[in-house]
């Protein structure tokens, strides 16, 4: 495919799977086999990464992730994107504390026969970590609030 047309996925894959959170679209999208080299460890074909993402989803259930940025060549695409939250699920080890959390990150997908077959992402886990964990860190955030400063963005 051209590298346009796998650009065009990546940014489907993060608004479907992360912010609409179509199970589908990960079954879709995502080969079988496929690896996976996250920041919590490496998962391997769509059920592993399905798990991973319910646990982060379980989180942070109204995390949405805006694609910041992207430059494709070929069948790899390299993908900038920030992601808010609000800390509402114990699912990542530190209790519900309701505080808004923020990250970013960079991912490089490779894509076969416009599908994922490989991925590596890059983001700062201990730093969600500690806004999950550390009082004041970082201030509370109603997720209207940052639904709004997500869309006034003009990206995404």
């Amino acid at each position: 495919m051209p590298a346009s047309e796998n650009a065009a996925l990546a940014r489907r894959w993060f608004e479907e799977v992360w912010n609409q959170k179509r199970d589908a679209t990960v079954t879709e999208l995502l080969a079988d086999p496929c690896e996976g080299h996250m920041e919590g460890g490496d998962v391997r074909g769509p059920r592993d990464f399905l798990a991973a993402r319910a646990a982060l989803l379980g989180a942070l259930p109204d995390l949405r992730v805006v694609v910041d940025g992207t430059i494709a060549e070929g069948d790899e695409v390299a993908i900038r994107w920030s992601a808010k939250g609000t800390h509402r699920g114990d699912e990542l080890g530190p209790k519900a504390s309701g505080r808004g959390i923020s990250f970013r990150g960079i991912s490089w997908v490779r894509f076969r026969d416009g599908r994922i077959v490989e991925g590596w992402d890059s983001w700062n886990l201990g730093k969600l970590l500690e806004e999950m964990n550390v009082p004041g860190s970082v201030p509370a955030a109603a997720p209207a609030a940052a639904e709004k400063e997500l869309g006034s963005s003009g990206r995404g």
